[in-house]
């Protein structure tokens, strides 16, 4: 606050405590001379020596009439400096002043100040009166264990037994644990806590207490340049008196050395305070950090490094960890109130293990196990996932077709829209009655479906009379007829006491309480739980593979045929390599597998990767893709994983290697590889070989669950020269591919991919499945503008004969498209030839030299729209796009259906993408 000679103090000389503070107050005095201010700090101070003085001297503050300005006690410092005949006023020239005014010694007035200076309610560290700075910044482990309070410490007896040898040396008896983070350094010092209460120690540390060290706790509060080290020092002084009957733990060591001020100026240098207590014998510190932070900060003080002894904690191996977790079942089993099978803590060590990178084990088992466990528990009081996912579902389907039905007696738009939703909420209310009726057998609860479906039915059909009758009185009220409105009025609130009463019957059903189903029969973790939650965390499909995907996965070739035309060769290895990943009889020290397609422009090698990406993540965009013709350069090896220290960009990490770790189960396409700088082949050896590389900054990034795939042209023209060769010449050709191959690539690069696939050229027959599946993705959009779209079989083969060049493959099959259909298309719709529910009918004109637009029959009634919305699911049933987010086209497909793909609208893409 502003200085204004309002604030009041005693008077100078009664009191040492005076001293102290002017001190205080006048160099925050000094600072602006023209309008002194007091900092809240000083200003806390003043009140606190004020209060204090007066309760010495039994007055109360009102009393103070004897109190004198602070202008009058910084002028009696200036008189004390002018008759010492010095140029500046000292802390010395003040303490001498309050000293001798108040009769006090220079060791009694130090002490009082020190008091008087100390954080607020202080015993000397900011707790209650007499608290130790051990009590207040250090936990007791030992006491810790004696409680019970710390889990049991497996598979670490080297460790625990190597500490030990340490701190029973006369000198430099300091163990630090050196580790990654996550893999039982804490654990390890809990251990020999454990160890010591149970006896198992030598003499010497028999009855040795073990502290752990709250650095967090020890810095918090700290604002002025010094305190810390006071700090420190107050525990580094106790710890001394403690006569070695202590040893404090110091977890994250490093910390502790580099932290910085609250104002990042000042540099809090908690090593200085070490080293002379750990050189005079007078602590046993025990310390934790992880290998880069111990290389960065205490291995680059080498007096504080040889005062310490180091102790490797490595990552324990599956079956230590699964030890681990067996150690630890009892505590997580008692904490959930769930049980966890042996099967469970198997799979939980084996996954982390393979699937989880960056972490270590056994932190990531614990923590999967930990989960599972959380989410079985989770589901004996609650709703199951799956049936959660379905009624929310439903009830935001509800709330669309509330706000549809007054708009689709006006709008056609509306009308359609309000037919799809109600067929998706037949749909889904269908499949939450057959989950609920599932579960309710699985868990041995009485099942009354004819009562349940009763009361759904009578709930629903009086909703609909509800907002009927609403609707009419509205429109009532708008025309004048009072008298109708009121009758209609009294007739709604009657049917809203009958879907109460429908709603309360419908709770009472014995097999359906007010949660749905609550299983009542599991209550223990399995393997396929813990898997569950590596798919979460990870986007892996490690889920027990069920009846459906194991059928799936056999015809895994037909479903990627319906959308690559004529690559028998690369879908069967693509195929065979997927089959092998899932049944889990892949490598698990590489990728899943890794090819080279080998092909002219335009024959589907791309377009693969992305059917793969599509297969495995149901999207398109589940892919990483790399254009190598943007790698030509030497340096451009940074932009993958991350340029080096001391160059720009250090921190922003790769390409390559983010967009792997964001995304660890993915396709990697390497798109015209050939045109890659010599140097990428070296950054890609490792990733082919062992399933790994180091960016820049160190990290190891994991490419163990990544499919790689590599595109390029080399030996196209040996590929033309076979397009009419037999069967049995294609090996001479590949043969003769794979020389132009190894005139490009070295051999040890070329050794480390799995499969060369070579792709044959389009023939014509093939050109025109391509049309047709092209041609669906035009019919999907027009099936959007509420219209049909027809291609007679004259008009694919002419769109054929237009797109067929076997230089360019399936490319010009897309401009061809633009150029002949879409352009007749758009130019129709901008003259309003067609209208919503019309059907276009496209077909050759008479000459065989264009096409022609002829309007069909009207489609998509009311009716027919939710038939549609019904059966257009694409493999899938209704609720099960509804569930996961699809929109449902109202209109079905074109009247052909050239492939298995079309018929059941499974993809929508052509080769030469």
């Amino acid at each position: 606050m502003p200085y204004n000679g309002s604030l009041e103090l005693a008077a100078v000389g009664s009191s040492a405590i005076v001293a102290a503070l002017g001190l205080a107050t006048w160099y925050n005095a000094r600072k602006d001379a023209k309008n002194p201010t007091l900092s809240a700090d000083v200003q806390y101070l003043l009140t606190k020596a004020q209060e204090l003085h007066l309760k010495q001297a039994g007055k109360s503050l009102a009393d103070t009439s004897d109190a004198l300005p602070l202008s009058a006690v910084l002028s009696a410092l200036e008189e004390s400096r002018m008759a010492l005949g010095t140029k500046n006023t000292s802390a010395e020239h003040i303490t001498n002043k309050g000293a001798s005014d108040a009769a006090l010694t220079k060791k009694e007035l130090e002490e009082t100040m020190r008091t008087m200076l100390a954080p607020p309610g202080a015993g000397g560290f900011g707790g209650p009166d007499g608290e130790s700075a051990l009590d207040r910044f250090t936990r007791d482990l030992t006491l810790a264990a004696r409680q019970g309070k710390l889990d049991p410490v497996i598979c670490r007896d080297e460790e625990i037994r190597r500490c030990v040898h340490i701190l029973s040396r006369r000198t430099k008896n300091n163990p630090v644990l050196i580790g990654e983070t996550g893999v039982g350094k804490t654990a390890t010092v809990e251990g020999l806590a454990q160890r010591i209460v149970a006896g198992d120690v030598p003499v010497s540390l028999m009855g040795v207490k073990i502290l752990d060290l709250d650095l967090g706790s020890l810095t918090a509060g700290c604002m002025m340049p010094g305190e810390f080290e006071e700090r420190l020092k107050a525990v580094l002084t106790e710890m001394a008196a403690m006569k070695n009957r202590a040893i404090l733990f110091i977890d994250d060591i490093h910390n502790l050395v580099p932290a910085m001020g609250a104002q990042g100026a000042t540099m809090m240098d908690g090593g200085s305070l070490l080293k002379p207590a750990l050189s005079r014998v007078e602590l046993r510190c025990i310390g934790a950090t992880s290998i880069d932070k111990f290389k960065k900060t205490i291995e680059k003080d080498p007096a504080l490094e040889r005062r310490f002894q180091q102790v490797f904690i490595d990552q324990p191996t599956v079956p230590a960890t699964i030890s681990i977790l067996r150690g630890l079942r009892e505590r997580y089993e008692g904490y959930h109130g769930v049980g966890i099978s042996e099967a469970a803590l198997m799979a939980a060590a084996s996954l982390a293990a393979r699937y989880i990178s960056g972490r270590f084990l056994p932190d990531k088992a614990i923590d999967l196990m930990d989960e599972a466990t959380a989410q079985v528990k989770m589901e004996q009081t609650l709703k199951p996932e799956v049936l959660d996912v379905v009624e929310r579902r439903i009830g935001q389907l509800e709330m669309e077709a509330k706000s549809l039905k007054p708009k689709a007696a006006k709008e056609r738009a509306a009308e359609h829209c309000l037919a799809e939703v109600e067929a998706q909420l037949t749909a889904l209310r269908a499949q939450r009655l057959e989950l609920a009726t599932a579960n309710a057998l699985a868990n041995e609860v009485p099942v009354n479906t004819e009562s349940r479906g009763k009361y759904v039915s009578q709930m629903m059909q009086l909703s609909r009379d509800i907002e009927q009758l609403t609707d009419e009185a509205d429109v009532a009220d708008d025309e004048g007829e009072l008298e109708s409105a009121t009758e209609m009025r009294g007739r709604i609130s009657q049917l809203h006491e009958e879907l109460a009463e429908a709603q309360t019957k419908m709770i009472q059903c014995p097999f359906e309480p007010p949660t749905f189903m609550i299983n009542h029969r599991k209550a223990e973790v399995s393997e396929g739980d813990v898997a569950k939650v590596v798919s979460r965390w990870t986007g892996i499909p490690i889920t027990k593979l069920v009846a459906s995907e194991r059928e799936k996965l056999l015809h895994l070739q037909d479903e990627l045929h319906n959308r690559i035309i004529g690559q028998e060769e690369a879908v069967g290895a693509v195929a065979e390599a997927i089959q092998r990943s899932r049944a889990d009889l892949a490598d698990p020290n590489g990728p899943i597998a890794s090819f080279m397609f080998l092909g002219p422009t335009g024959v589907g090698k791309t377009e693969l990767a992305k059917a793969l990406a599509a297969y495995l993540f149901n999207s398109e965009e589940a892919i990483v893709r790399l254009d190598m013709s943007e790698y030509m350069e030497k340096h451009a090896v940074s932009r993958l994983i991350g340029a080096p220290p001391g160059y720009v960009g250090y921190d922003e990490g790769g390409l390559l290697t983010d967009a792997v770790k964001r995304r660890p189960y993915s396709v990697v396409l390497f798109d015209e590889i050939e045109k890659a700088h010599v140097d990428v082949f070296n950054v890609l050896l490792q990733v082919l070989d062992d399933g790994r590389v180091t960016d820049a900054q160190g990290h190891t990034v994991s490419f163990k669950n990544t499919l790689i795939i590599m595109t390029s042209n080399l030996g196209s023209a040996e590929i033309f020269t076979q397009a009419s060769a037999e069967e049995e010449d294609r090996g001479a050709v590949k043969e003769r591919v794979m020389e132009h191959v190894r005139t490009h690539f070295r051999p040890e690069f070329i050794n480390r991919i799995d499969d060369f696939i070579t792709f044959q050229p389009l023939k014509r027959d093939q050109i025109t499945q391509i049309v047709k599946l092209r041609a669906k993705r035009l019919v999907d959009r027009m099936s959007e503008k509420r219209m049909r779209l027809e291609l007679q079989e004259c008009a694919v083969e002419y769109l054929a004969s237009v797109g067929y060049d076997p230089v360019y493959g399936a490319r010009p099959v897309k401009r061809a498209l633009q150029r002949e259909l879409q352009t007749l298309l758009a130019q129709a719709l901008l003259r309003n030839d067609f209208e919503e529910e019309d059907t276009v009918v496209v077909k050759a004109d008479s000459s065989g030299v264009g096409l022609v637009l002829m309007k069909g029959p009207k489609i998509a009634t009311k009716a027919e729209a939710a038939a549609a919305a019904i059966t257009l699911t694409g493999g899938e049933s209704n609720a099960e796009l509804a569930m996961n987010g699809h929109e449902q086209p109202a209109l079905e497909g074109p009247a052909l259906h050239p492939s298995k793909a079309e018929a059941n609208g499974d993809v929508e893409a052509s080769n030469g993408h």
